[in-house]
């Protein structure tokens, strides 16, 4: 369970980030140099249903 940074309100986890007029999402990766390599996946999001704070996270922290 996640709390607002600024309220203290539970938030809705496992929110996804796509990109608008398109079909795919976000990949995050620990080398910008390849296309493919050391992918750590895709970042979720938590949304504040009372103000609306926005937080982006990892599920899987152990491929950082």
């Amino acid at each position: 369970m996640r709390k607002c940074l600024r309220c203290g309100t539970e938030m809705k986890e496992n929110c996804a980030i796509k990109v608008e007029g398109a079909g795919y999402g976000i990949i995050m990766s620990s080398d910008e140099n390849k296309l493919f390599g050391g992918r750590i996946g895709k970042p979720k999001v938590a949304i504040c249903p009372k103000c609306g704070e926005v937080s982006i996270y990892v599920e899987d922290v152990e491929k950082l």
